[in-house]
């Protein structure tokens, strides 16, 4: 049996070529699962997960507890919105007050960047990253590659760009790495303001002309513009953004090819993409959340074949 080169899912940046491979075969496996009437296996009935969720979420929560519940696992959620931890509790308190109740996993989303990292050298417990500041989100970057393979064959040598708050964005960055890991050529499209200084070091194109990067790629993924993440203006209006950089039915149609559309969701209407770009069947935004069901369990079921009883 194979197995992953880690014990925790951190960051894209940790993993190899390999892990990623194994994390689609096992996914493959479990995507059959979820299409049968009966969608549960119970591969992990004696394992714990915590979920501990210091950032809102929606999709990113349900997609990782339905995922958890199909492996038949025992589930813990917390929500620190709701918490000791409005009243000054530490990270690592808060942590070590659910391991002791005899938790394996932790599935953590946080607004620092390298919470994850930080508590994987802390606790005793298996860790996956679901979303750390600006900084990492790799089950999002492994499910959307997952999909790129699933409706172009494979992701190797494709043109993947990645349009609009790169620098705000943990999902651009954490889908440069499992991109480039797989052979991608990668680009960043946005306004000036909104592309990091130094992100062609990561070996990424950058474009500012919207209709040049679609013209060049073969899925564009739209990503919406973070403002809970902005303390300034990094652009004139919404209005202004959208004429620039966002995405209608006629702009699509105008191009050379037929290209993919995906979003990580959630999808602000008419500013990136508009309605009938969303709904239309060039846009796989729908198998996107699907996949992410399948790609979560693959992770959580091989991270948790790591665990010593």
């Amino acid at each position: 049996m194979s197995e992953l080169s880690v014990n925790h899912l951190l960051g894209i940046k940790y993993l190899n070529k390999k892990d990623i491979e194994l994390i689609f075969e096992t996914a493959d496996h479990f995507k059959e699962v979820i299409n049968r009437p009966i969608k549960k296996v119970p591969s992990l009935r004696d394992i714990t997960i915590a979920n501990l969720f210091f950032e809102n979420s929606t999709r990113t929560k349900l997609s990782f507890e339905l995922a958890e519940k199909r492996l038949s696992a025992d589930v813990i959620n917390f929500s620190a919105s709701q918490s000791s931890v409005k009243k000054g509790e530490t990270l690592i308190d808060t942590v070590n007050n659910i391991l002791s109740m005899k938790v394996d996993m932790v599935v953590m989303r946080h607004p620092n960047p390298g919470a994850s990292v930080f508590l994987s050298q802390h606790v005793d417990a298996s860790i996956i990253n679901a979303g750390d500041g600006a900084h990492e989100h790799p089950t999002q970057a492994l499910l959307d590659s997952y999909s790129i393979r699933e409706r172009l064959g494979e992701v190797k040598g494709k043109n993947v760009v990645i349009v609009g708050d790169i620098l705000h964005s943990r999902v651009a960055l954490s889908n440069i790495y499992a991109l480039k890991l797989q052979g991608a050529n990668v680009m960043v499209c946005g306004p000036k303001t909104l592309i990091p200084k130094h992100i062609d070091k990561l070996g990424v194109i950058v474009e500012t002309n919207l209709r040049k990067a679609l013209n060049w790629c073969d899925v564009a993924n739209m990503l919406r513009v973070q403002n809970e993440r902005m303390e300034i203006s990094y652009f004139p209006s919404t209005r202004e953004y959208t004429q620039q950089f966002g995405v209608n039915k006629a702009l699509l149609d105008s191009l050379e090819k037929k290209i993919t559309i995906m979003h990580p969701g959630p999808i602000n209407r008419g500013v990136e993409i508009t309605s009938d770009v969303a709904d239309s069947n060039q846009a796989i935004i729908l198998d996107q959340v699907q996949n992410g069901v399948a790609i979560r369990m693959a992770v959580i079921y091989l991270l948790a074949s790591k665990i010593k009883p």
